[in-house]
């Protein structure tokens, strides 16, 4: 890993990559949401509303998944000092607080229709709001720490608060067995599928393409994160002459 600590190593991987990652992710979006609207069959029990967990569920594994790279990128901040975990955990939390919104509301969409109910402050609910408030508490110490001029844009103490949020992330996952929820539990898992074959494979399309678009707009950030860094630093060396 740490052979790409060097920023222009890490950018003559990153530039030629970001629009691969870009397009590969809006082909594969298109192409799922397509066939999840006219290929999949409606639900015997939702009908058509079933069809927003072709956004709903990639959005939900991005807000967890965001915040699982923010974790990484502390770790490797605090034990290992890379050069880059600083930038990359600036560039992954605010799409990652954007899809965690979009789980939300989507979710909320889903739920009036399916359990008479916008909201409900079951766990997972409850916890997925939590870690929307997380997102937004992590970008404004990074923001905080960006403006003191620290390392990155982001502090220590913005990565142990990383680190502390990450607890979150199993109560997500396990909430809806430890207690009563509207919502239903995992679909998926290792022992196979709950989702017939003919509504599976679009949402298999759409989670792909999605995290292909994330991955691209997180190299986007970070290449503008590193620029505005040489920028500031350039003009520093110029104010003293």
């Amino acid at each position: 890993m740490h052979a790409f600590a060097n920023p222009r190593r890490f950018l003559a991987i990153a530039v030629p990559v970001t629009p691969w990652c870009f397009w590969s992710g809006v082909l594969l979006i298109v192409a799922g949401c397509w066939a999840g609207l006219f290929i999949a069959p409606a639900d015997y029990l939702q009908g058509d509303s079933f069809r927003i967990l072709y956004i709903h569920v990639p959005a939900a594994w991005l807000g967890m998944g965001g915040w699982s790279g923010l974790t990484i990128a502390a770790v490797m901040q605090l034990v290992w000092r890379h050069p880059l975990a600083a930038v990359a955990g600036r560039a992954i939390a605010t799409p990652g607080a954007v899809f965690t919104a979009l789980c939300l509301s989507t979710g909320s969409i889903w739920g009036r229709p399916t359990w008479g109910t916008w909201w409900e402050w079951d766990g997972r609910m409850t916890s997925m709001l939590l870690m929307l408030f997380l997102y937004i508490g992590y970008i404004a110490l990074a923001r905080s720490s960006a403006d003191r001029g620290e390392a990155g844009g982001v502090s220590r103490v913005t990565a142990i608060f990383a680190l502390i949020g990450a607890l979150n992330l199993p109560v997500i996952h396990y909430s809806v067995e430890w207690w009563n929820s509207l919502h239903q539990g995992s679909s998926i898992g290792l022992s196979g599928s709950k989702i017939a074959g003919s509504m599976l494979w679009p949402l298999g399309l759409t989670v792909l393409g999605f995290t292909f678009w994330f991955t691209a707009i997180v190299l986007l950030r970070m290449r503008a994160i590193l620029a505005e860094n040489r920028i500031e630093a350039r003009l520093a060396r110029m104010s003293r002459g």
